[in-house]
């Protein structure tokens, strides 16, 4: 017989107790399970999680990636300064004289030996006609001198006249050799005076600068003409004076002028001014400029670098690439689509060009990360952009 238990209600009937307690039963079963069923659902969820953080793979740019590459580098220096004719001069009177002719204009052409200006030379001319008489007149009176002294001295052998008397012929003679000099050396003067009239260009060039109009009195050092060679030019740059132990007479200088648009200049140090300039920590570098097209005028303002050091065909990479772990420097290299951390040897930086060689520790065709990009180090998988664009296509 199956046990069972009763109890009583209020209304004195008889229950039985078993089906209560399966409702308990039941319901405690069901608490339990939902919590089993709960912690396991957040014990997958978290597995899920870090496996997906596992398998983080950063999509790369174009920008984002650069190869080491073999290029010549070199650490530059920014100059500035005026351009200036490495021959002008002022052409000046010799003479006093009236201006004849001044034809020549501001911008002419001019060849060494070329006349370009002609003064008045009546008073010259007679100057000249006045000195070649003279000339004439003390060269008569060497040849009397000469012709006396030869008679005197045949009549000293024959005791005809005393010594001192020859000796005062004698010196006549010396008196009439020295009249004769100077006539010549006036007559000299004459002629340059005369040949000074015509003023000649002491260089080829161009006239900057007509001081004088015809008509004019002039005097020996009156300005006439300025004329400048434009076929070699100096840039007259100021270098602050902590730089000149690195600059040295033959560096290459690239420079740009305002309205040639992107077209270059080369020049070459020439020289170092050995004192710094007046107000300032600078000191004045004169470079060389062949300008055989003249095409650079005085006075014009250039631009560029001062080529301080360079080097052959070395390995580079961007500067960017570059970073410090642990006081050393490394790359971000990328190989087989994975980030390798590789430590390097810097060689020369060039900050203009952004670049810095690599002596040590990677080779020509290196795939690095040349970007700071968050989250990435060493380790991470990435996908290359070729990869990406693939993938789009």
């Amino acid at each position: 017989m199956q046990n069972k238990s009763y109890f009583r209600n209020a209304q004195g009937q008889l229950l039985w107790r078993t089906p209560v307690v399966a409702v308990v039963v039941l319901v405690i079963s069901g608490a339990l399970w939902f919590a089993y069923s709960s912690k396991t659902t957040a014990q997958a969820s978290t597995s899920e999680k870090k496996a997906a953080d596992k398998e983080v793979i950063f999509e790369l740019a174009a920008a984002d990636i650069a190869s080491a590459e073999l290029k010549e580098l070199s650490a530059q220096l920014p100059v500035s300064g005026s351009l200036v004719p490495e021959s002008q001069v002022t052409v000046r009177a010799k003479v006093i004289a009236e201006v004849a002719e001044a034809p020549l204009q501001e911008g002419v052409a001019v060849q060494k030996g070329q006349i370009i200006a002609r003064f008045t030379a009546a008073d010259l001319h007679a100057r000249l006609t006045t000195q070649e008489a003279a000339v004439d007149e003390a060269q008569a009176r060497l040849a009397l001198a000469q012709k006396n002294r030869l008679s005197n001295e045949t009549l000293l052998k024959q005791n005809y006249i005393s010594q001192n008397a020859y000796d005062t012929t004698h010196n006549g003679l010396e008196l009439a050799q020295a009249s004769l000099k100077s006539a010549l050396s006036q007559k000299q003067v004459a002629q340059l005076a005369l040949a000074d009239t015509q003023v000649r260009s002491p260089l080829d060039g161009f006239i900057s600068k007509r001081h004088v109009q015809p008509g004019e009195k002039v005097s020996p050092d009156t300005a006439l003409y300025s004329i400048v060679n434009l076929s070699h030019m100096t840039l007259e740059a100021q270098v602050p004076a902590s730089e000149i132990p690195r600059v040295k007479a033959g560096q290459k200088v690239v420079f740009h002028v305002d309205g040639f648009g992107g077209r270059e200049f080369v020049g070459k140090v020439a020289r170092i001014n050995p004192a710094t300039e007046a107000g300032s920590r600078s000191m004045m570098v004169y470079v060389a400029v062949d300008n055989a097209d003249a095409v650079l005028k005085g006075g014009m303002f250039a631009k560029g670098n001062l080529v301080l050091e360079k080097t052959a065909a070395v390995t580079t990479v961007p500067l960017t690439a570059v970073r410090q772990v642990n006081g050393a420097d490394v790359v971000y290299q990328i190989v087989n689509n994975q980030v390798k951390m590789q430590a390097v040897k810097l060689g020369m930086r060039s900050e203009d060009e952004g670049k810095v060689q690599i002596v040590q520790g990677l080779d020509v065709g290196a795939v690095l990360i040349a970007a700071r990009l968050d989250g990435v180090k060493a380790g991470s998988k990435v996908k290359m952009p070729q990869a990406n664009a693939a993938t789009k296509g």
